[in-house]
């Protein structure tokens, strides 16, 4: 059975983006990439939202991010390598291999496929995350926090949510920035 994580970016008071939706705070250094490449090797699926995806897709749409570096090559390898299923209203067509558009969240969908799954599930994008957590099918929440606070934006997780938590990980980096897993408390 596969465990789905919720693995988001975040400044250290809460948000994955600022009031204008720049998450330029963010862009990890290659230490703090090294360390998503790990995690994205045991990823067999990804549940993604519209906006998520198209941020993400460009790992395969675009051979210059990948041209940048050898662990930027390794990130998008490792991102290829995974399925996707992007729920979207709006979207007709994936500009992606082993993508899927899926029209509504299905927590029983998701089960089933955490059930089947031999791999590890992401859930990317804090707006699918909360149907995700709200229907109590999230595991784990990775977050890393960045060494800034910006002050207001989107939440990473959503404001009416209750989760209890147990810390089962956490790492420091170079760059001020804090890895911190917590497992879902059920």
């Amino acid at each position: 059975m596969g465990t789905l994580i919720y693995a988001i970016n975040t400044s250290l008071d809460g948000f994955t983006e600022d009031s204008a939706g720049s998450f330029d705070w963010s862009v990890p250094d290659e230490e703090v990439h090294e360390f998503y490449n790990e995690l994205m090797r045991g990823i067999g699926a990804q549940l993604l939202g519209r906006r998520m995806y198209e941020t993400m897709a460009v790992w395969e749409t675009e051979p210059s991010f990948a041209e940048e570096s050898a662990v930027l090559a390794d990130f998008a390898a490792a991102w290829q390598d995974s399925d996707k299923l992007v729920y979207s209203r709006t979207l007709t067509d994936a500009v992606t291999k082993r993508t899927r558009i899926v029209r509504a969240f299905d927590a029983d969908e998701v089960r089933a496929l955490k059930d089947g799954s031999s791999a590890d599930l992401l859930v990317g994008g804090p707006e699918l995350a909360a149907h995700a957590l709200r229907a109590g099918v999230v595991d784990e929440l990775r977050l890393m926090l960045s060494p800034v606070v910006i002050g207001a934006g989107k939440p990473a997780v959503a404001t009416d949510l209750r989760l209890d938590l147990e810390l089962i990980g956490e790492r420091r980096f170079a760059n001020g920035a804090v890895h911190a897993t917590y497992r879902v408390r059920r």
